[in-house]
């Protein structure tokens, strides 16, 4: 946790912007795995440990806009309880970390709850995305689960990203500490590619040194030769002499602040002149980025850049025909790089997706992401001092995409199909960092940067 007088700030801050009604943050229980006592590891909603700070399951906050009160609402642990956990800070002892002075047992929010709503009060809660934070949102406000996104407070929604876009000294401490176990993850993926070692030694490995480190890894480890799958989380295969690894992986610190990063790389050592080419083109896309990005900027205007320098590379290597800019604007990037140049970072390593972007329908607050350019909207995105951001441009080579594409007649003149044939079994490139818009410009995150060039790479994998 940081001090207590951090969360009472964001508190008053989160107060003055909502304006009134009560506030009600759900923290998240634990989860069952296969049998209720044996759950998965505990994973505390993002939102309400930025406001309340504490990192235990089946806690609740609320805070009245109105009159400033704020309260947390748990159950202390029983004789019972502690036969099986040990002894346990009291809910009061967890509240005065978080400047938190009165709390009540749980049993005792419904009632507050309904005593708000019989007079009229408006009671600000934000979509939830677990089944158990929907079940006990339904119960304490009497609404039916399949209602609670028309409920939504979309006044929160954009009052929490717009505070949690914007990161202070002490979280760029916890994410540079996030980076700093990632280093260690993929220095350690990189001397493990070796022809014969299964894709899941490598997870495995890298995730221990995350759970050793932090909190454990931010999202599931991407370790596949298969980097033409975006999300691929099958990690059966056997490393091949002259094939692709592509490594996308990344932290969370102890304080619960998130690292991504991404490299791709040959197994055995050294890229072929093919490999090569394709890496470098991707290489040039991310440090363009990584020049560019300022205060100011809209995101679509980087992911823009990205594309063009990617079809610039497309170009001199014969699978791309005419200008860059014909090619950009044809569309005809997103065959081979499906997905948005990066996307925010924080306590989420999608932040703030939670409330936006693929989560939720934007038809009733497009206009408001767009007025507020919040991160909870890409299109909307404006990047600010403070904001962090993940720089991954990627080249895919997706037979079924392509194949598609061609049968459907679509970058005809500009997509030499042909040429592509012999790329089918190429795989895909990905590289992957974190920048930090400054006053000036941006940085990337972390005292050092990963190994990146070719020359780097193949002085580290398989060594």
């Amino acid at each position: 946790m940081f001090s207590a007088s951090t969360y009472a700030a964001r508190r008053a801050t989160l107060r003055s912007k909502i304006g009134g009604g009560l506030v009600l943050l759900p923290g998240n229980p634990l989860t069952p795995n296969n049998y209720p006592n044996n759950a998965y590891y505990f994973r505390q909603d993002s939102s309400f440990r930025y406001f309340f700070g504490l990192n235990v399951p089946s806690v609740a906050g609320v805070i009245d806009a109105d009159s400033g009160e704020e309260a947390l609402y748990g159950d202390d642990f029983t004789v019972e309880d502690i036969v099986w956990t040990g002894p346990q800070p009291t809910l009061r002892e967890l509240g005065a970390g978080a400047g938190v002075a009165a709390t009540f047992p749980m049993a005792e929010l419904a009632g507050r709850l309904r005593k708000a709503i019989a007079q009229g009060r408006r009671i600000h809660f934000l979509p939830p995305y677990r089944g158990e934070t929907k079940l006990q949102l339904a119960e304490l406000l009497g609404i039916a689960p399949a209602l609670l996104h028309d409920y939504k407070s979309v006044e929160l929604m954009l009052a929490v990203a717009e505070m949690r876009e914007t990161k202070s000294a002490e979280e760029i401490g916890a994410m540079e500490r996030a980076f700093a176990i990632g280093y260690e993850m993929h220095t350690t993926a990189m001397r493990m590619c070796r022809p014969g070692v299964v894709e899941r030694e490598i997870a495995g490995a890298i995730e221990g040194i995350a759970k050793s480190k932090g909190q454990g890894v931010s999202f599931p480890s991407i370790v596949t030769q298969h980097g033409e799958t975006l999300h691929n989380l099958c990690a059966d295969g056997v490393l091949e002499e002259g094939r692709l690894l592509l490594c996308d992986a990344g932290a969370e610190s102890v304080e619960g602040y998130c690292s991504d990063h991404t490299r791709t790389y040959p197994v055995g050592g050294r890229f072929t002149p093919r490999q090569r080419a394709m890496y470098e083109i991707v290489l040039a896309a991310h440090d363009r980025v990584a020049r560019i990005v300022k205060p100011g900027m809209m995101y679509t205007e980087v992911h823009e850049a990205a594309y063009g320098t990617l079809a610039e590379g497309l170009i001199a290597e014969g699978l791309l025909k005419g200008t860059a800019a014909d090619a950009v604007a044809s569309g005809a990037l997103t065959m081979f790089m499906p997905h948005g140049l990066g996307h925010g970072l924080g306590m989420d390593v999608h932040d703030c997706e939670a409330m936006g972007e693929r989560s939720f329908d934007f038809a009733s607050i497009a206009g408001r992401a767009a007025e507020s350019a919040t991160c909870i909207y890409r299109a909307a995105w404006r990047l600010r001092p403070g904001t962090v951001l993940t720089d991954e441009p990627g080249l895919y080579f997706i037979p079924a995409l392509i194949d598609k594409c061609r049968a459907e007649g679509r970058y005809a003149g500009i997509v030499d199909y042909d040429a592509l044939e012999a790329y089918r079994d190429f795989g895909g490139i990905r590289i992957e960092d974190d920048l930090l818009v400054t006053d000036e410009g941006c940085r990337m995150l972390g005292d050092r940067r990963l190994p990146v060039t070719v020359e780097e790479l193949e002085a580290v994998v398989g060594r």
